[in-house]
This record gives C-alpha cells, sequence and structure tokens, in this order.
C-alpha cells in the first residue's frame, strides 16, 4: 500500500453503502459477515469487514453497538485529476444521487473545475480536474 485507505464504520448499513460505492466507481467488491469471522457481537449478516478495491479503494464495516460511526467534520475525499473528466463527472452525478451536492462540479474562476458532494452515506467527495491543454 503506497497511500492510506478509508476504512469506514457504517450504522448498520455497510453492505448497502459498499454496494453503493462498487457501482458508483466499479472494482471487485468482497464482504465478509460477522458469522463469516466467528463473531457474536452483532448480528451473523453484519458486515465485519468489505472491501471495495478497483480505481477508488475503499473498506469499512458495520459498527458494533456503541462503536462511532461516519461522521466527517473539516474533511473531505478528494478526487482530483483522478480520471478522465467525463468519468469524473459521472462518478459526481453518482454520489449526488440521494445526496447533497454542496458545490456543482463546474468551472471555477482559477481555471479547474471541481465540485463536492455529500453522498447518501454521509461521505463528503471533492472532485474536478484541471482544463485540458
Amino acid at each position: 500500500m503506497t497511500a492510506p485507505q478509508i476504512y469506514v464504520s457504517f450504522p448498520g448499513k455497510a453492505r448497502e453503502a459498499l454496494s453503493f460505492y462498487a457501482d458508483v466507481f466499479g472494482g471487485e467488491l468482497s464482504l465478509h459477515t460477522y458469522e463469516d469471522f466467528g463473531r457474536s457481537d452483532g448480528p451473523g449478516n453484519a458486515i465485519a469487514h468489505g472491501v471495495l478495491n478497483g480505481v477508488v479503494t475503499l473498506a469499512g464495516s458495520d459498527a458494533v453497538a456503541g462503536e462511532k460511526t461516519v461522521r466527517f467534520e473539516g474533511m473531505m475525499l478528494s478526487l482530483l485529476g483522478t480520471a478522465e473528466p467525463a468519468v469524473l463527472h459521472e462518478w459526481f452525478d453518482k454520489l449526488a444521487d440521494g445526496g447533497l451536492v454542496i458545490d456543482p462540479l463546474a468551472p471555477k474562476p482559477w481555471g479547474a473545475s471541481d465540485g463536492q458532494v455529500v453522498d447518501r452515506h454521509g461521505l463528503h467527495w471533492l472532485i474536478g480536474y484541471e482544463p485540458e491543454s
């Protein structure tokens, strides 16, 4: 691994959330339940560990009772320049479905295009690109 990996504790919706991100970004999703791991501290079908591997890598699990769940303040997941502009617009639109657009993905006065969206699972994304030369 050459960079930090985001690992999110979801409030009982890890399967739904990680499947959503697999639909948005593509890649390979692997999900392992509490039962798979022999855990008894939650429902057997809850996700103990899930990983989306692909262009965007993201991991997470269902939080156990009393454990804090996803909460983003003063932090964004940046996808600046990580794909072609058309792909970044597609990702932005998919993340915005059921979420909240903070700032539309559009050209900015400084010449780049970027935007911010909080998706339906509470993750805050910054997506953008430099103009093509």
